[in-house]
């Protein structure tokens, strides 16, 4: 049964087909040509929108947009150049302060190892100056004790033959006994 729209009762809005189908608008034969006509003056007033509006526009933004990233990229480059230089330039001047450092440090090496030198250089001669002297006291300090021992001697000798025999000896033969004895 068809639907009424507000007509006088009994009439449809689509035709019917034989056996009571209805029959889709725009395959109705009567209307096809002027369907096919309003179908090309909306594609083209479409086609005409689209070309003349949205893709530009669409194109605008897309150039814009690879602008951009292109601008970016060089500023990302530029970046990076100015970076790989500010590292060469740091560590040539790395190299150049490690060089100044070994050679500050060699140079102080050889400035204390001079100083060093020269105060053991002084040392030496000090303690050789001390140990010239310190033989010279020992030397002479035997020589005071050889000449003491020989009256320390001459003398126990003759506390000893004395107490010994209880008869004090003559110092004369004492002497010569113990020079004997001294000289071997």
């Amino acid at each position: 049964m068809a639907e009424s729209h507000g007509g006088p009762k009994g009439t449809t809005a689509h035709t019917e087909a034989d056996g009571g189908h209805k029959e889709f608008p725009p395959f109705q034969k009567d209307t096809f040509a002027s369907q096919l006509v309003s179908l090309a003056i909306a594609f083209v007033a479409l086609y005409l929108i689209v070309s003349k509006i949205a893709l530009p526009r669409v194109g605008g933004v897309i150039d814009k947009r690879q602008d951009t990233i292109d601008g970016d990229l060089a500023a990302a480059q530029k970046l990076k150049d100015e970076s790989d230089s500010a590292l060469k330039a740091y560590e040539s001047e790395l190299a150049s302060a490690r060089s100044r450092a070994q050679a500050i440090g060699a140079e102080t090496r050889e400035k204390l190892n001079a100083a060093s030198e020269a105060e053991r250089k002084t040392l030496e001669e000090k303690l050789s100056q001390k140990l010239a002297e310190a033989e010279k006291t020992i030397a002479s300090t035997r020589e005071a004790a050889m000449s003491n021992v020989r009256g320390i001697a001459t003398d126990a000798a003759a506390a000893i033959v004395q107490r010994l025999s209880g008869v004090a000896p003559d110092s004369a033969s004492v002497g010569q006994a113990v020079d004997a004895s001294l000289k071997g």
